[in-house]
């Protein structure tokens, strides 16, 4: 029978919310996903591949469509059915691989450059004390690309000198020199991107310009992205769920926090859900600079008509796990986002589990992808599915 598996999601319908729940025809979806370097049509193809599996595991149908351009707002349609429901969603997808690519495409030694000056101010600006006291994982999620790189850099200067220091002809500096190179930019380099080394020093020095708001480009694409959301707000739809993963966490905190601050009439009236998927909206708040950022937590936690809850993984190293995000950006005083704790492990098949539980980045990327067997958190089904996205915060 059509829609069986699917029956472990109608527990939900119990839950409290300001709207009162029910099955849900018409869903704009804002997605600003994390640190990758995907487009919106690599977005759009990964979230079709979730949507099909996840489809044929709870038993209903699925189509997802191309994605569409209007001006700068990329979308694709859902369409999902089941037995007694039809749900369709619109989800705009606010991917920011042209900022990833620009970081990433420029030369080796200036990615390095920028990565340990970005490093550096993360520092200065008490952030990497704040990870190790808050969330230890965490901290050493920031240590970790920089002392491999600062492994490797000492590796080769070892090489480099060998001859000084082991006694030998000083002519043979020039060729240890040589060696020293390859060894590092050939060898050690390709090596360390198993562990994307080096885009991570992109994540961290694009995580200072979310943080400082310093950097024209990002403020152009930030306000570039208002625009966008506020378009997507005004189309007519049963409700209004703004997901984000990751990075895009503090990207849709700046983004959905401006338009707040400017317009604070703009979300009345409409059932907003905002989903923080992996916790890291703290990665850019703890840093002393983001004073804009602190205060547009605060103000999206004080919207009322903004349901706002946080999905975090003991198993994921990359979040911030049972922190409470608003009361860290020192608003302790306003309504707290419940945490919505999932288990990787408890998602996946065995078999899929042990290939990806090493994988660091692997794992943080769950939330948005499909599980292996029917579970209490699924990104496919919050986003078109036929219940409400309130209802996946607080499973019964």
């Amino acid at each position: 029978m059509r829609g069986r598996a699917f029956c472990a999601y109608r527990k939900f319908i119990h839950l409290s919310h300001d709207n009162p729940p029910g099955h849900v025809k018409k869903r704009i979806v804002l997605h600003f996903p994390g640190f990758e370097p995907l487009d919106a049509a690599k977005h759009q193809a990964r979230y079709q591949r979730s949507a099909l599996k996840t489809a044929k595991l709870q038993d209903f149908a699925v189509q997802v469509g191309t994605v569409h351009a209007d001006g700068r707002n990329r979308y694709f349609d859902v369409e999902s059915e089941g037995p007694d429901w039809q749900t369709a969603s619109r989800v705009y997808m606010f991917d920011h691989d042209d900022l990833v690519r620009n970081l990433n495409d420029r030369p080796t030694l200036t990615r390095m450059a920028t990565g340990f000056l970005s490093a550096a101010r993360v520092v200065w600006e008490g952030g990497a004390l704040a990870y190790f006291r808050h969330a230890w994982r965490f901290g050493l999620f920031f240590v970790f690309p920089f002392l491999l790189v600062i492994i490797g850099l000492a590796l080769s200067v070892l090489i480099g000198t060998a001859p000084y220091w082991l006694a030998l002809e000083p002519s043979l500096l020039v060729l240890s020199a040589i060696v020293a190179y390859l060894v590092f930019f050939k060898l050690f380099l390709p090596w360390s991107e198993r562990w994307h080394t080096l885009h991570l020093f992109a994540d961290w020095e694009l995580a200072v310009a979310v943080a400082s708001l310093e950097k024209p480009y990002f403020k152009q694409w930030a306000e570039d992205c208002a625009a966008s959301v506020r378009i997507a707000l005004e189309e007519p739809a049963d409700e209004y769920v703004i997901s984000s993963h990751s990075m895009g966490s503090s990207i849709a905190a700046q983004v959905i926090g401006a338009l707040v601050e400017r317009e604070p009439g703009l979300f009345e009236g409409k059932r907003v859900v905002f989903v923080t998927l992996g916790g890291a909206i703290l990665q850019c708040a703890l840093l002393r600079c983001a004073d804009v950022l602190r205060a547009r937590v605060g103000a999206i936690a004080r919207v009322r008509d903004i349901f706002w809850f946080d999905v975090q993984c003991l198993t994921d190293a990359i979040n911030f796990y049972r922190c409470q995000v608003v009361a860290l950006t020192g608003h302790h005083d306003a309504p707290q986002p419940p945490i919505v704790f999932i288990r990787v492990k408890h998602l996946l098949s065995p078999e899929r589990y042990r290939r990806i539980r090493r994988d660091f980045l692997r794992v943080h990327r769950q939330y948005v992808l499909d599980a292996d067997v029917p579970a209490s958190f699924d990104f496919t089904m919050m986003t078109a599915g036929p219940l409400p996205a309130a209802s996946f915060a607080s499973p019964s």
